[in-house]
């Protein structure tokens, strides 16, 4: 998937303030496990730290507010292939959000334990756009699915 690396130091304070203020757009791609039958929803939960594994992030009533957006691309019986869009960015998001509401992603040792699948999440970084910081210029990067997602589609 997608990352961003910063060359200099005031690039990195940009995006910096623009992972602050919501204006990177990060776009998902997940299988999940189960059928969901909505076409679209979103997960407005706070997350924090789980306070038995400190390993783990959970639901809390007292983390800060994370939303997800998601939207089904194709359902396969067992399994779900979703676009999730962040809102927010809280570490584990994405996974303890559709944890959450019964969906945990294929191949999520941490959060899913008892469903082992592809040797990995089944989480890959599709897109992400945003403004540059110094030149304003509107910059959208996507990377191509990996090669073990391609069981589903």
């Amino acid at each position: 998937g997608l990352l961003v690396v910063c060359k200099t130091d005031r690039v990195h304070q940009g995006m910096a303030q623009m992972l602050k203020t919501h204006d990177i757009e990060r776009v998902y791609h997940a299988i999940v496990f189960g059928n969901i039958r909505e076409d679209t929803g979103t997960v407005d939960s706070p997350i924090g730290r789980d306070e038995q594994d400190r390993k783990k992030m959970g639901i809390r009533k007292d983390g800060r507010r994370a939303v997800t957006h998601y939207k089904v691309l194709e359902r396969f019986g067992e399994f779900t292939y979703i676009e999730a869009q962040l809102e927010t960015g809280r570490t584990h998001q994405i996974r303890v959000h559709m944890k959450a509401i019964g969906h945990p992603l294929l191949g999520d040792f941490l959060y899913n334990p008892d469903y082992r699948f592809i040797g990995r999440q089944a989480l890959h970084s599709y897109t992400v756009a945003f403004r540059h910081p110094i030149t304003g210029e509107a910059m959208e990067f996507t990377a191509p699915m990996p090669e073990d997602f391609s069981f589903f589609y």
